[in-house]
């Protein structure tokens, strides 16, 4: 009987996926390298009866390093680290994955790797290929084969496994290209510009100066703002502060038309006029039906962005929990660029899951009843799926920040599928003298997606109360506010976020690890509201860049 062997990234998935393709029924033992365990089970394979082992590695089985000589920091220029000769390592000497998979692969047959299907993953595939190909059994035709899934539910697998495809080289020697890139670059300008601080600073707290081609930058973000802020000078302005009480008994603000202004003497003379006139009169009213629409599909980018400003939970911490979802089949594979769901996309079938949730269940069942609506065109960037709940949770299946984030992937896709949420915008113009003011407010007419997602909701005080043209209102103050304006803030970790897609540093899957570098690493500490405030070392660092950069625009400048 011929044997396949099958390799997922993470021992949990390994297992996760053995569990649905024998139908519960594999048998499970413990690997030679302790880490990984094999779930071996009997089914058919390209027609034929065979037995399956299904085992794992634990990420990138290899490396890539400079070989012995080169990793001397006294010895060796780092500009010969450019052109220096690179090895691949092991990633985990201690787990001994070549030899394991080697000794799991001897009798094999067949080869089909279950690793993530993202860039990283296909990489792993032919890491795994180069451990385990050379000592299986030798077959006619096609040996080893690819498995293209986007969550670990039972039609997934099984239909990933029917539908098995080749592993792709080009996009595995991507990622060998990229780490090649980071090693040389990486490692050459750490090792010279630790050297050139070293002894220079004596207050600056740290022995090693990393530097890394998308840490730097998303660094650089964080000085830029800081640099803002020190360099800001406040400017005094005055605004005209105007309460009125509607006849209801309601309290309004009034806005100026003029807003603000930075000449003290002009804006006492306006506050002299409308004090004259002691009362406002209504001159239009006027109202408008607007939208607040309902969200796209949910991507990687949207979920970190929103976990830190909504839920005060890291982009790192946050991919780590999507993971574990992920893994245990709960949500879509969560590293994905894509914003629309594929046309072939259960749409009800994923919301009818959710009925019975005590939590949103009734929501989802008027939906249903009254039908859903299309989702808003997104981006389809070729990847993923956009990040979809997968089956139904409750809150005691999960720790706190698990259950946060699942609720928030749940809310989120229902909120996608809702109707827009509809109100009636109001607007109250006065005069005050010769002075044009106004208010507005929101009545509610259907609350659409804003029921599953609450905090979008419009409050429930920003109804306005009805005024007639003419109607006179007398002033409850007429008062001039001096304000200054204001400094930006220290960056927060969405703006960051925001800022590092928009100019392409990173990817969706890196993105949170240089954000957790530049901590790590004592460039930037985060402060209260999830802001990243840069540290002295960060601070130096980048004006040490800025200054490189001066000089060598002022040597082209002169033709050197």
């Amino acid at each position: 009987m011929r044997t396949v062997l099958m390799v997922a990234e993470k021992p949990s998935l390994a297992q996760s996926l053995a569990k649905i393709l024998s139908n519960g029924s594999c048998i499970s033992r413990k690997g030679s390298n302790g880490a990984c365990s094999i779930h071996e089970y009997r089914g058919k394979f390209n027609g034929e009866n065979v037995t399956f082992k299904m085992t794992s590695v634990c990420g990138h089985v290899m490396g890539c390093d400079f070989v012995g000589k080169y990793n001397s920091w006294d010895k060796v220029d780092p500009a010969e680290l450019f052109t220096a000769p690179i090895q691949k390592k092991e990633a985990s000497p201690n787990l001994h994955m070549p030899n394991f998979l080697r000794r799991e692969a001897q009798g094999a047959d067949y080869l089909v790797l279950w690793l993530d299907c993202d860039k990283e993953g296909e990489n792993i595939c032919f890491e795994v290929m180069e451990c385990t190909v050379g000592a299986m059994n030798r077959v006619q035709g096609q040996q080893v084969y690819r498995a293209r899934f986007s969550a670990i539910t039972d039609t997934d697998i099984k239909r990933a496994m029917q539908n098995l495809v080749s592993p792709n080289k080009n996009e595995a020697q991507s990622v060998d290209a990229r780490q090649e890139l980071d090693l040389r670059i990486g490692c050459a300008f750490t090792r010279y510009q630790t050297k050139f601080f070293q002894g220079k600073y004596g207050d600056l707290d740290s022995t090693l100066i990393s530097y890394g081609p998308c840490q730097t930058p998303t660094l650089g973000f964080c000085v830029e703002r800081h640099d803002k802020i020190q360099s800001f000078k406040p400017e005094p302005f005055w605004v005209i502060d105007v309460q009125i009480t509607h006849p209801g008994g309601k309290s309004l603000k009034l806005e100026w038309e003029r807003v603000r202004l930075f000449d003290k003497e002009i804006a006492l003379m306006f506050l002299n006029m409308i004090k004259g006139s002691e009362e406002a009169r209504v001159v239009t009213t006027t109202q408008k039906e607007k939208t607040k629409a309902r969200p796209i599909a949910l991507n990687t980018v949207e979920l970190l962005r929103v976990a830190s400003s909504g839920l005060g939970i890291g982009p790192h911490h946050t991919m780590q929990v999507a993971e574990r979802l992920y893994t245990q089949g709960y949500i879509s594979y969560p590293r994905t660029e894509t914003t629309q769901y594929p046309e072939n996309f259960d749409l009800k079938g994923t919301l009818r899951q959710q009925q019975s949730s005590p939590n949103w269940g009734d929501l989802v069942t008027k939906l249903l009843n009254e039908g859903i609506q299309k989702p808003k065109k997104g981006s389809d960037a070729g990847d993923h799926p956009p990040i979809t709940p997968m089956k139904l949770a409750r809150e005691s299946d999960f720790d706190h920040d698990s259950w946060r984030i699942y609720d928030y992937i749940t809310r989120h896709f229902i909120g996608s599928l809702s109707p827009d949420c509809r109100y009636l915008q109001t607007t109250v113009h006065f005069e005050i003298g010769l002075e044009k003011f106004s208010t507005s407010g929101n009545r509610l007419l259907d609350a659409g997606y804003t029921a599953v997602m609450p905090w979008q909701a419009l409050s429930s005080d920003e109804e306005m109360p009805q005024f007639t043209r003419e109607q006179t209102i007398p002033l409850d103050h007429a008062k001039l506010v001096e304000r200054q304006t204001s400094p930006p803030d220290y960056l927060t970790e969405a703006e960051l976020i925001s800022l590092m897609e928009k100019n392409g540093i990173g990817t969706d899957a890196s993105i949170p690890v240089h954000i957790n570098n530049i901590c790590e690493r004592n460039y930037v500490n985060i402060i209260s509201g999830r802001k990243l405030k840069p540290t002295p070392l960060g601070i130096v660092l980048v004006h040490g860049y800025q200054k490189v950069r001066i000089q060598n625009l002022h040597l082209l400048a002169h033709g050197y």
